[in-house]
């Protein structure tokens, strides 16, 4: 070979070697960005849609959960717990009188908008509240303001009380008085609420945050509420796919507290939990909530990191009394009580740890009574009760929510066909409804006098029976439908007295009251599991559905 052509030769390998190493690099490169890009997203399975991103708005488990990275309240529980901490406010302290509460705020906060937050914001959010009108003071779209506060300024249903809420003072731009007309238990405990969150009031007036329309029965939502939601919180809002059922948020780099670890938030409506247990084994997603109780052990021993929270919550089955008159008379509902194998339910269908309810807050809770009416198993009983209420031939219109999973109801379906097969040997028949969660469902269930059982459940927000007790029982609300004055004073004797030792009593004395009269029949509590990927980490589960995902990050 010629000198000349061996150095062609050599020229061409050495090129061909030099191209081999730059394509090496650039899928090194590729390799590192999609590593990068992994580990800068975390995609979350989640059962059900949320409603709307205005958590003010909202009253469902899954539009609090998105609502809870991106707002923050004044206060806030401690993580994975129920104890009332700072957040928004540094302090809080209460008059003499207890009727007025004075918070000192952090500073240098920002709203995602590049406002401040101060002692203005707080009152626009407040005064915001306390003055809805119209379709806002419908029961499902207000429904917090109501549990917590009652009416508005000015109230449009003789069915609304006057309200809590007083005032709002702002002394300085760091301190704000709010002035209750009345002492309660559920302030400043309360404002732990995601419905509670401070908002920015440039977004909330831009984007016409209360130009809610439509009707009670299919609302329509304005676009602060769908595609601009603005809070001071570690995520800000970037857009909701309402198509791919996906809501995404970015890690807001202006907090002022510890960053957000993972850049890009994604809450994925999977509605099935076989699907979401696929999505994350293939790493399509890399976490969800309310693991099948089945999965538990299988997915710890793949390296799963399963994180049970402890039971905090209640499932019921509910009984309307303004549906089928029938249901008026309270030994039909005793009836349905004692139809009811809810021991097989938690059996069959809870996982490991969960109880059956005896009543409508969970043991361990202050207020909680062994010693209420208990309505164990007994099909003769049923029976026996039927026949002195002349409702042998019962007919029931029993509803039931599709596309979700709760932490409260693992599987609904299963769940109803169960009641459903109790109450059909106590000669009950059942019409079932199948609807989707949201905004069906709900719409149905608490709105509605069409249906005269159902199956609902709640999660606790704060660490007092009355958050749940209260909540469901204080006054007179659609889903129960019934009016029984004498109960809603003693609800409120308890809520407005302010010696810790008596109110406790009280409860007590109410969950007592409470089981005689039979509004429903407690079911379950059951502690659900939250799991992520064998590679994610530094998520705290909470009993109050709580979790914090700013604080997740890849160990790998």
């Amino acid at each position: 070979m010629s000198a000349s052509r061996l150095r062609t030769v050599t020229a061409v390998l050495a090129a061909s070697v030099a191209v081999s190493l730059a394509l090496a690099g650039c899928q090194s490169k590729r390799d590192d960005t999609s590593t990068s890009t992994k580990k800068d997203k975390l995609v979350f399975g989640v059962a059900g849609d949320a409603k709307v991103m205005d958590p003010a708005l909202a009253s469902d488990g899954e539009s609090f959960r998105v609502a809870r990275q991106m707002f923050e309240g004044l206060v806030k529980p401690e993580e994975g717990g129920t104890k009332i901490v700072p957040s928004l406010a540094e302090s809080w302290t209460p008059d003499a009188a207890g009727t007025t509460w004075t918070f000192k705020l952090k500073t240098g906060v920002k709203f995602h908008d590049g406002t401040d937050f101060n002692a203005e914001a707080v009152c626009t959010n407040f005064n915001r509240w306390y003055n809805w009108s119209g379709l806002m003071q419908n029961q499902d779209i207000s429904s917090y303001w109501q549990d917590v506060f009652g009416g508005f300024a000015k109230n449009e249903s003789a069915e609304l009380p006057p309200s809590l809420f007083k005032s709002c003072t702002a002394k300085d731009a760091s301190t704000v008085d709010i002035a209750l007309t009345r002492v309660t238990s559920k302030f400043p405990a309360a404002l732990a609420l995601p419905a509670f969150s401070m908002q920015s009031p440039k977004a909330l007036k831009d984007f016409e945050a209360d130009k809610v329309g439509g009707t009670a029965d299919n609302v329509t939502y304005p676009a602060y509420a769908q595609e601009h939601p603005v809070g001071t919180g570690p995520y800000k809002f970037v857009k909701w796919d309402h198509t791919n059922k996906a809501v995404e948020l970015v890690a807001n780099d202006d907090y002022y507290g510890t960053k957000a670890k993972i850049k890009t938030l994604i809450f994925k409506t999977i509605s099935d939990l076989t699907a979401r247990k696929q999505a994350l084994r293939s790493g399509e997603i890399q976490g969800y909530d309310l693991v099948a109780p089945a999965d538990v052990k299988p997915l710890k021993d793949e390296g799963f990191n399963v994180l049970p929270r402890p039971a905090f919550n209640i499932l019921y089955l509910a009984i309307n009394q303004s549906g089928n008159p029938a249901l008026k008379d309270v030994r039909v509902r005793q009836a349905i009580a004692y139809a009811v194998n809810r021991q097989a339910i938690v059996d069959s269908k809870y996982p490991a740890g969960s109880s059956v309810a005896l009543e409508f807050q969970p043991p361990g809770l202050d207020g909680y009574n062994d010693a209420v009416t208990k309505y164990d198993y007994n099909v003769d009983k049923a029976k026996q009760l039927l026949a002195d209420a002349k409702a042998t031939n019962l007919k029931l219109d029993f509803y039931y929510p599709t596309e979700v999973t709760r932490p409260y109801m693992p599987a609904p379906k299963d769940i109803f066909e169960l009641i459903a097969a109790d109450l059909a040997k106590v000669g009950i028949t059942i019409t079932p409804h199948a609807l989707k969660w949201s905004p069906d469902y709900l719409n149905a269930v608490q709105t509605g006098k069409k249906h005269d059982l159902h199956l609902l459940g709640w999660t606790g927000d704060y660490a007092d029976a009355y958050n749940f007790i209260g909540t469901m029982f204080d006054r007179q609300k659609g889903e129960w439908g019934f009016n029984n004055p004498e109960l809603f004073a003693e609800f409120k004797a308890a809520d407005t007295e302010p010696d810790q030792a008596k109110r406790i009593e009280k409860y007590k004395a109410l969950n007592a009251k409470v089981m005689d009269f039979l509004p429903g029949v407690p079911i379950a509590h059951g502690p659900p599991s939250i799991v992520f990927g064998k590679d994610v980490t530094g998520v705290k589960p909470s009993p109050l559905t709580d979790e914090k995902f700013a604080t997740a990050y890849y160990t790998s």
